[in-house]
């Protein structure tokens, strides 16, 4: 999942484990709306450090929610992709 893009993760803590925020996770494993996004972020040179920043960074005016996970978990994952671009 990690190498196809469907998920990232960052290292946390003292012993720099391996984690994915919680966010990304539906019932039924990575939300596949994210998958898009991370390659928008990863095509503009976005690590995987800075796409997990990226995505809870507070924007008040995105529709849905404080944030872009928040966005993308109300349905907004065309908009979140469209400012993710604009990031270039």
């Amino acid at each position: 999942m990690l190498d196809e893009r469907q998920l990232v993760a960052v290292r946390r803590g003292e012993r720099k484990v391996l984690s994915v925020p919680v966010d990304f996770l539906g019932e039924d494993g990575p939300l596949p709306e994210l998958a898009g996004t991370f390659t928008v972020l990863s095509d503009n040179a976005f690590d995987d450090e800075e796409i997990v920043e990226w995505m809870f960074a507070h924007d008040e005016t995105l529709p849905g929610g404080p944030t872009p996970i928040a966005a993308i978990r109300a349905g907004f994952k065309t908009e979140v992709r469209r400012r993710a671009m604009e990031e270039a």
